[in-house]
Order: C-alpha cells, then sequence, then structure tokens
C-alpha cells in the first residue's frame, strides 16, 4: 500500500497536468483512488487519448465504491469528450445522468465536490442546448449553475466560474453578439490566468479570439489564434489545437492551418475518437 507522501505526489502530479501548469507532463502516475483515475481521464481526453479516457471513466461510473460526486464528474468529462466531437445531443443524456447522481438540492445542502459536480453537469447540459439550437434553454440552466456559484467558494470553484463564463461567451457568440460575448471570455481569460491552468487559459484565449472576429479587423482575431495553436502544440492538447486550426482557417488563408487540421483529424481518429459527420 503507497505510503500518504507517495499518495500526494501523485495527487499534485495529476492535478497539475489536469488544471495546472504541466498539462503536457509525462508520464502520467498510475492511480487507483477513484477522484485521481478521474483527473488521469481529463488528461487523457485534453491530449485527444479518447478510449483511455473512456477506459478510466468508463472505471468509475460502473464502480461500487466510487462517491457520488466522482461518479458525476466522470459523466460529465463523458459527455464533454463526445461534445468536443460534435455529439452535443447524445451528450445530454451523460450530462443528464450526472446530474441525476447528485441532484438539484439548493447549493448548501452538500460539500463542495458535489457542488462542483452539479454546476459541471449543469454547465454540460447549458453546452449540449446550444449545440442542438437551443438558446434559450441554455441560458436558463446557465441560470441555474449560478445558484450553485457561491462567492464565498469562489477559490474552490474556479474551474466551474470559467466554463459558466465559456458556455455564456458561445451562447452570446451564437446569437451574434460578440462584444456579450468578449466581455465573457475575458472574464475566462482573466479567472484562467490566476488559477494557473495552462490549458483553461489557452480556451479561454480561443473564445477571445473567436468573439474578436467579429470586428472589421480580422488582424488581431488571427494573431491570437495562431498564438493558441501554438500553446496547443506545446502542450500537446490535440482537440483544442484542432478547434484553433478551424478558427485560423476561417480568417487566413495559410495552407499550414489546413495541414494541422488534418493532422490534428487523423490523430484524434487514431486515439479513439469519432467526429459527427
Amino acid at each position: 500500500m503507497p505510503d500518504s507522501s507517495h499518495r500526494s505526489e501523485v495527487t499534485t502530479s495529476l492535478n497539475r497536468a489536469a488544471f495546472g501548469a504541466e498539462p503536457g507532463v509525462s508520464p502520467l502516475p498510475d492511480a487507483d483512488v477513484p477522484v485521481e483515475r478521474w483527473m488521469r481521464a481529463v488528461v487523457w481526453g485534453a491530449r485527444g487519448h479518447y478510449s483511455r479516457a473512456r477506459a478510466e471513466l468508463e472505471a468509475l461510473t460502473r464502480g461500487d465504491d466510487v462517491e457520488p460526486g466522482v461518479v458525476s464528474l466522470a459523466w460529465s468529462t463523458q459527455a464533454s469528450l463526445l461534445r468536443q466531437l460534435g455529439w452535443h445531443r447524445l451528450a445530454s443524456g451523460f450530462d443528464g445522468r450526472a446530474l441525476a447522481v447528485v441532484g438539484i438540492g439548493s447549493g448548501d445542502d452538500c460539500g463542495v465536490l458535489v457542488r462542483e459536480a452539479r454546476c459541471d453537469a449543469l454547465t454540460g447540459l447549458a453546452a449540449d442546448a446550444l449545440g442542438c439550437g437551443r438558446l434559450a434553454l441554455g441560458r436558463r440552466l446557465l441560470e441555474r449553475c449560478a445558484e450553485h456559484l457561491d462567492e464565498e467558494l469562489a477559490d474552490r470553484l474556479w474551474r466551474q466560474r470559467i466554463r459558466a463564463h465559456w458556455v455564456s461567451a458561445e451562447l452570446f457568440l451564437a446569437a451574434g453578439d460578440f462584444a456579450s460575448a468578449r466581455r465573457h471570455a475575458d472574464t475566462a481569460a482573466e479567472i484562467s490566468e490566476a488559477s494557473g491552468s495552462a490549458r483553461h487559459d489557452v480556451k479561454s484565449d480561443l473564445l477571445r479570439s473567436a468573439a474578436m472576429t467579429g470586428e472589421p479587423d480580422s488582424g488581431p482575431a488571427a494573431r491570437l489564434a495562431a498564438d493558441v495553436l501554438d500553446r496547443c502544440d506545446r502542450h500537446g492538447l490535440i482537440p483544442l489545437k484542432w478547434a484553433a486550426a478551424m478558427l485560423l482557417g476561417g480568417v487566413t488563408s495559410d495552407s499550414r492551418v489546413q495541414a494541422a487540421r488534418e493532422e490534428c483529424e487523423a490523430l484524434i481518429r487514431a486515439r479513439g475518437g469519432r467526429f459527427r459527420i
């Protein structure tokens, strides 16, 4: 049985990879503690290793001794993997399971982990609704999520706050309101920078770039998207690199962007991802 110092090292290493400054760290330590297995799945998903991520998550959702908060987070993460590849309607079923596990309590009737899980499920359902063209439903779900984002727990719920701003930005982009989208993307970027999470910082800047495409001059959007693509490449964040290449391809004619997109698509398919046609 590993001693407490080894256990702490594993948790710290996985936390740095999943939510810190080292998303590309390798090799990942093995883990048998449920929340650590969930963090491993988050890292694998961020790198586009869909098969590895699903294996970790399925073990958690089928386990008998996994606490409800972690089971819920595992279902939400499965949904996120589906959403990355365009399967929003299918993802909503997984997010629904995530919410069913922890319920929709008042917000002060649970521990922080359950609150995190509720927020992830509600934000995920909002993103699923957005992907299905149901913008009003997406906004209502974010309002429900906001009920659980207690300011007293702002430091602990930093990831949930960022995700709420991401989906808010995406909803405004879908509605053609680039200025409001930019405000939410900027706020997400500020929280991401303070959190020290390289992955969240990269995605926040990707959304900032998307919001900039509403400006007459596409230069700033293109430069930021190119910077995001480079950072994704450096950290091995293949799904985000693919999204950055797609965005950059819309505002520039650089042939290298097409090559980057095709390379990412090939890697994602080889690692178990299946795009919705």
